[in-house]
């Protein structure tokens, strides 16, 4: 039986024993770190399903780190646990990207159910992102390419994200300074040519259908056609 992975970020030993501990009683699989660049290791190691990051953290704060993780991936879950009340702490943490907030102290049936409640919606979102474009069918949540009956064709992370913010703009131009923001990290020029390679490689992976056209509208963006 498959056990979501979660990654915990928690930088108090004793805390971060008690959450993980109780999280495995409820079979879960948890990724315990005590600081943010430990974190972001893992994330990009690991690939866990789901985020708990404490806010104050050493080395690498957990809204830096969301920060990082959001520029590679725009769908992970992410939980931030903090001590501060806030208001404009709150409000920073969803600007982020950050999908629910929990004050400590708090009750680990609080943050279970808060847990299930993500891992639910993100299952009923995933389940509605196997999008059909032309004769293709692209399974985003599985970052995989059909086109027809041919076997699947895997897509790497950035080529599914890429072509999951194209199609969902089809017909429109998705202007290129937010897409690097969003997938790179920043618009400057070195990405901006690594933006271009990727386009190149998903009109290779999509030439099978004559209808499908991706453009280069210049000094604005992309615009997916079909």
């Amino acid at each position: 039986m498959h056990k979501t992975t979660i990654l915990l970020a928690e930088d108090e030993p004793a805390l971060g024993q008690i959450i993980k501990e109780s999280l495995e009683t409820r079979d879960f699989n948890v990724l315990l770190c005590d600081n943010g660049e430990k974190a972001l290791e893992t994330y990009q190691t690991k690939s866990p399903e789901l985020l708990v990051l404490d806010v104050m953290m050493p080395k690498k704060d957990g809204f830096t780190l969301a920060k990082d993780i959001r520029a590679i991936d725009d769908t992970i879950p992410i939980i931030f646990l903090t001590a501060k009340s806030q208001t404009q702490d709150v409000v920073e943490g969803f600007t982020i990207g950050g999908n629910d907030y929990l004050k400590k102290p708090f009750s680990m049936e609080e943050l279970i159910v808060r847990i299930n409640n993500l891992l639910n919606r993100t299952t009923i979102q995933k389940a509605s992102e196997i999008l059909q474009l032309g004769h293709y069918t692209f399974d985003f949540p599985k970052q995989t390419l059909q086109f027809q009956d041919d076997k699947n064709e895997q897509l790497t992370h950035r080529e599914a994200h890429l072509l999951f913010h194209l199609v969902k703009n089809k017909n429109k131009v998705l202007e290129r300074s937010l897409i690097l923001n969003k997938l790179w990290g920043n618009d400057d020029f070195f990405n901006a040519r690594s933006m271009d390679v990727f386009i190149t490689k998903l009109r290779k992976k999509l030439s099978k259908d004559n209808s499908i056209q991706i453009l280069n509208v210049r000094g604005f963006g992309y615009k997916l056609i079909c």
